[in-house]
């Protein structure tokens, strides 16, 4: 196992927002979390698992308006929801509150106060949206307009469309008003400040040297304050919320007190077990955030900083999750594209533990995750049943018709060998976060079961040798003791019935990883085994597939209604046509800053909304002359490099039949390394108007599915066609 510690481990989730229901990216943070901390417990480690809900903010109380109710019932019924969806997902915490519990005003008030103290939080009158017909003030969410940074749509708080940067009040240009759609208006009001641009050095220091988890979460947050940071306003005008100290006006923004919520929480459990939450918040505790990757910003530079300037104790760990896809689908429950963890999973009958093995093995947890019913009953069929499941049962099995108790027999250094490795790899593994890794490791320990159960053919011997093949059996189930124990932070329900089909005494999961070199005892009685996992046949994957057709119909079908409804209305784009914005000192117009300055996030929504297109309405026929329009070409891919700042991007130099190499911006990173592209046949359409992504001319564009398999020039005799060849 890795090099045990003796300080005591504080894991959290990010909140979930208690103003839906739990879909399947929810679980791409909480079921790793869970297992994680399941490990270190089997480890030894003292460790204490806490969430909640997320309880505050404007999206809460506009939800709240449209259904005619109060937040606090909303948050009630989302919170009971979320808290009924964990536990029958094995999601174990130590506390789960929300961050309207009595304890999280208190903190935050507290800690609010402390930074004004220290002079960390300052007045100043900004500029604030503000709707003359609601005749009411415009906080985030109530407020919608064109982004200063890249001119795509943003709501109040972030450009959720475009380029992702944080939005402070005041920024939007052409603030529209959610509530009734009419134009807002500008108004000047105090509001408070915090001093995160103080916070820079610390952070730079913090970011590179102190904090663990992830490479991908560090990174992310070194590129923003390598950037400069700017001073937080964090007051809004609501009344639901956390009061600011002193302006009952005003509420924290929250931003604020959902990550103090952590501490909330921590500070109920210890109220709650006589423990000490000051250890983790105030001592030298360690403190583990797993969190998704799009709300890393705020967990790694808002976060620290705060607790910084409060004297608490920094996060020792940040883990970012990669996103979630729904059937190769960007994930959109607009679109239909999502899977309700209760309705469409738990509710069907398919148990838990599938889902949790599914989330924690598709892939690298900092990867894109894609969940799909095909998949999903491919990964069950072929590995939990047919090998870690065949390898459990088979050895109960034959010991219980045979035996009827354990058998005599010790481990032989061959199979002590085998665990010992597979233990010490499993707990690296769970170390540096890679879920896949530990999975793959134990169930290559059952292979391992099946290839010697198989070799020693004990059916065969135990009409010829039965002491033998009881050795034989000793060994298989020592084995089983160990993947139990090795699998029960994935499979918690399913494993605690294997730890019963041994006749082990005690709770499979208190048992440490140790007890898995921990000899059997002979002579122990075995009850009667059961099926641990059962296949998952075609007919329930193919209605579950049903279902979620049926969804995406639907949601097409009402998007294609409100188009009909705004028919022969102007194009939004064509209102913005020629408005100036100001960007890094240069005056362009929207429609020179869409085509000359489009960011990776901006890219990837048009992409979207292609795709969008594409699936909603069937294309119309084109005459030939129009594809004829079209310069298809060969090329040849001569150089590839990484675009900065850009995770998605390659620069290519192609070869196209031209005397110069064309330059084009190909969104292949996700899928492709930079020298896995070179020398590669591609095909180019090269008649398509110039763009920059990213500030880099792509003169060109690389045609691929939308997987990221790359389009490749058809092949004539085996032979590569040669790079300028035209397709027709």
């Amino acid at each position: 196992m890795s090099e045990l510690s003796d300080k005591p481990v504080l894991v959290t989730c990010g909140l979930p927002y208690a103003n839906g229901k739990a879909h399947v990216g929810h679980l791409r943070t909480y079921v790793p979390a869970d297992i994680y901390v399941r490990s270190l417990k089997k480890e030894g480690r003292e460790a204490v698992f806490v969430c909640g809900s997320d309880t505050h903010g404007t999206p809460i109380v506009v939800n709240a308006e449209q259904l005619g109710t109060t937040p606090g019932k909303l948050v009630e019924e989302y919170h009971t929801h979320f808290e009924d969806i964990f536990k029958r997902l094995g999601i174990n915490f130590d506390s789960f509150g929300t961050t309207d519990d009595k304890e999280n005003h208190v903190r935050t008030i507290e800690i609010v106060s402390r930074l004004i103290e220290k002079g960390y939080v300052y007045p100043k009158t900004i500029e604030i949206a503000y709707c003359p017909k609601c005749d009411r003030s415009l906080p985030d969410r109530y407020v919608e307009g064109t982004c200063p940074y890249c001119g795509e749509n943003a709501r109040g708080d972030e450009c959720d469309q475009g380029c992702g940067k944080h939005l402070e009040p005041g920024e939007l240009k052409t603030p529209v008003c959610t509530i009734c759609g009419g134009s807002a208006e500008y108004r000047k009001q105090e509001h408070f400040f915090f001093k995160l641009s103080e916070f820079s050095d610390y952070l730079m220091n913090y970011l590179s040297n102190e904090l663990g988890g992830t490479t991908n979460a560090r990174n992310y947050a070194l590129g923003w304050v390598k950037q400069g940071l700017d001073d937080w306003c964090i007051t809004r005008n609501l009344e639901w919320g956390v009061k600011f100290p002193g302006h009952e006006e005003l509420v924290v923004y929250v931003w604020v007190d959902a990550p103090i919520g952590y501490m909330a929480f921590t500070e109920e459990w210890a109220t709650r077990t006589g423990g000490s939450w000051e250890k983790f918040w105030k001592g030298d505790g360690e403190i583990i955030h797993f969190i998704g990757g799009d709300i890393t910003y705020h967990h790694c530079i808002f976060w620290p900083a705060m607790l910084k300037g409060a004297d608490y104790s920094s996060p020792t760990a940040v883990v970012a999750s990669g996103m979630v896809k729904i059937e190769d689908k960007t994930f959109s429950k607009s679109r239909g594209y999502v899977v309700w963890v209760g309705e469409d999973y738990l509710d069907h009958g398919f148990h838990p533990d599938l889902l949790r093995y599914y989330l924690a093995s598709y892939t690298s947890h900092t990867k894109e995750l894609n969940f799909s019913w095909r998949v999903l009953q491919e990964k069950i069929n072929t590995e939990l049943v047919a090998v870690l499941g065949n390898f459990l049962y088979r050895t109960m099995l034959f010991a219980f018709k045979n035996y009827g108790e354990i058998p005599a027999g010790e481990i032989e250094p061959e199979i002590k060998e085998e665990i010992e490795k597979t233990l010490k790899e499993v707990g690296d593994a769970m170390g540096d976060y890679e879920f896949k890794k530990a999975v793959d490791t134990a169930m290559t320990l059952a292979s391992y079961g099946n290839s010697y159960f198989q070799a020693r053919e004990p059916w065969k011997l135990v009409k010829e040798d039965k002491e033998a093949c009881g050795q034989v059996l000793y060994n298989c189930l020592q084995l089983g003791k160990a993947l139990t124990l090795l699998f029960e932070p994935v499979l918690p329900g399913s494993m605690e019935r294997a730890w019963e089909g041994f006749g082990l005494e005690g709770s499979v999961h208190e048992a440490e990883y140790g007890e898995a070199l921990v000899p059997l005892k002979s002579g122990s009685p075995m009850p009667e085994p059961q099926i641990l996992f059962t296949k998952l046949e075609d007919d329930k994957i193919g209605e579950m597939e049903a279902i979620s057709s049926q969804r995406i119909k639907e949601a097409v079908e009402k998007q294609a209604a409100k188009k009909g409804e705004k028919k022969g209305e102007e194009k939004e784009v064509t209102k913005s046509e020629g408005m100036p914005l100001k960007a890094e000192g240069k005056t362009e117009t929207l429609e020179e800053k869409t085509v000359e300055r489009v960011e990776e996030k901006t890219v990837e929504k048009v992409e979207e909304k292609i795709a969008e297109k594409f699936e909603e309405e069937a294309l119309p026929l084109i005459d030939y002359e129009d594809f004829a329009k079209l310069d298809l070409r060969v090329g040849k891919v001569l150089v590839a490099e990484k675009i900065k700042k850009s995770k998605k991007l390659l620069r290519l130099e192609v070869d196209i039949g031209e005397a110069e190499p064309r330059q084009l911006v190909a969104g292949m990173a996700s899928y492709y390394e930079p020298e896995e592209m070179i020398g590669k046949q591609i095909i180019v359409l090269a008649n398509l108007k110039p763009v920059k992504l990213c500030g880099v001319k792509s003169n060109g564009m690389m045609l691929a599915a939308e997987d990221g398999e790359i389009v490749a020039a058809l092949m004539s005799d085996n032979k590569e066609l040669g790079p300028g060849s035209k397709i027709r």
